[in-house]
């Protein structure tokens, strides 16, 4: 089937608004949750589960919908997808209660998982492969622009508007993305057609990963979450081998077992998550309880990472298409691990141009990793894997970030659980800083194996 630059730049557009409001979403509503809690009285654990929600559900259900979209096809599911994150978004903007707030939130996830388990691979379909690495930059600039803008502007809707109006802003985008869709998204996709669609081995893994991210999220603050954690696992290695004997499993285990790029570019997506992901959530408590900064300027001092990574996004995707992203990718985890270095030795006393350097150069050097692992992980398949591919992907991703958030909790809890105020907790506040980055340099560090090993893809 052939495509000329119209659709192609239209598919692009319009999984680059889907890309943009999903992370938009997430990270302005964090902004919003003081309010939410003012208005339906609700104490931290409720509050926490409007984030958690999102996050678990979207995990869940990435790897069914990716199984899916191959066999009822790719286009259905997307558009399905993105009608329902617009109707949840709305319905949240609606919330009667914090507790209905929840529910629309993990339907809200479960959208999400339709769009992330297609979008890239309909790219992926319609760009040619070498054409293909600067389209994935683009999609990863979405990403980041969204993530950037996010505590920005949902932190002026929120303060002018309310935080309802943040829900209200993405079911307008999310409604103009489903029109676009409809109109002008031609033809379809269907890789598995007749397959069986697995239910049991959906189910399972569910559960599995759920019990897996919640248990790994909550282990240093809930005795029983080791508990859960460990049923996770145990459920995941079942599910492993209940899939090795399936005809037509939900995701295909030979794909890690006999393609070294495919592998070892998901070791590497999941490892770089886990050292990057808790960096915003670290420093903003560094800036502001050690150094003494206020909020504002904390939050524009965090933005020079995910703008720099917006920047060179399109340009380190580009890059793939012509060099290896073995070679790109592994560079630039390499100046990620270089820059998390760096804040191993800050001090209260540090130049804030030092933070804002180190900031940028591990924005760019996930902007080098991202957008070429992506490409790998996408031109090691053959079209038929490509909803697998992608789902793959993104649950490589969520790992990370649950791990990354893991190692920070762990460490806060097990350091200063009972230390709330006074010269002492910065004390153990800056050794708790200090040592993360001392954890998370290393994990950086190692991650530059798998990616530097994972072989050349076939083009």
């Amino acid at each position: 089937m052939g495509y000329d630059f119209s659709m192609e730049t239209t598919t692009l557009i319009i999984v680059m608004v889907t890309s943009f409001v999903t992370p938009f979403s997430g990270s302005a509503i964090t902004l919003a949750l003081p309010a939410i809690g003012t208005e339906f009285h609700g104490g931290a654990l409720l509050l926490s589960w409007v984030v958690a929600a999102f996050l678990l559900s979207t995990a869940a259900f990435l790897l069914p919908f990716g199984r899916l979209s191959d066999i009822i096809g790719r286009k259905k599911v997307f558009i399905f997808g993105v009608a329902l994150f617009a109707i949840s978004s709305l319905f949240s903007g609606f919330a009667w209660s914090i507790e209905a707030l929840i529910i629309f939130r993990m339907i809200q996830g479960i959208a999400s998982a339709m769009i992330f388990s297609t979008g890239m691979a309909i790219v992926a379909l319609v760009y040619p492969a070498e054409k293909r690495g600067k389209a994935m930059g683009l999609i990863s600039a979405s990403i980041y622009i969204g993530l950037s803008l996010g505590p920005v502007l949902g932190g002026l809707l929120n303060y002018y508007l309310g935080w309802r109006s943040i829900f209200y802003f993405t079911t307008l985008l999310s409604v103009f993305t489903t029109l676009l869709t409809l109109w002008r998204l031609k033809g379809e996709w269907i890789s598995s057609k007749g397959e069986k669609f697995d239910k049991v081995g959906s189910f399972s893994y569910m559960i599995a990963l759920v019990s897996t991210l919640y248990g790994l999220s909550e282990v240093a603050r809930l005795e029983w979450a080791k508990y859960i954690l460990g049923l996770g696992l145990c459920l995941l290695l079942l599910f492993l081998y209940y899939e090795s004997k399936q005809e037509y499993p939900l995701f295909p285990i030979r794909l890690f077992l006999s393609n070294r790029v495919f592998a070892f570019s998901n070791l590497a997506a999941m490892i770089n998550y886990s050292a990057t992901f808790a960096i915003g959530f670290l420093l903003s408590l560094y800036l502001q309880v050690i150094m003494g900064y206020d909020s504002q300027i904390s939050g524009l001092i965090l933005l020079s990472q995910p703008l720099i990574m917006a920047l060179f996004s399109p340009f380190a995707g580009s890059l793939s298409d012509r060099i290896e992203p073995a070679i790109v990718s592994s560079w630039g985890m390499a100046l990620s691990t270089l820059g998390l270095s760096f804040f191993i030795f800050v001090t209260p006393q540090t130049s804030l141009w030092i933070i804002i350097a180190s900031l940028a150069l591990i924005g760019l050097g996930f902007a080098l990793f991202a957008s070429p692992n992506n490409n790998a992980i996408m031109g090691s398949v053959e079209k038929s894997f490509y909803g697998a591919a992608a789902s793959s992907l993104g649950t490589m991703r969520l790992i990370g970030q649950a791990a990354s958030m893991a190692v920070v909790t762990l460490l806060l809890s097990g350091n200063s659980g009972n230390i709330n105020s006074g010269a002492s907790y910065i004390e153990q506040l800056a050794g708790e800083f200090h040592l993360a980055f001392i954890i998370f340099t290393v994990i950086c560090g190692l991650g530059i194996l798998p990616s530097f090993v994972r072989g050349k893809v076939t083009r």
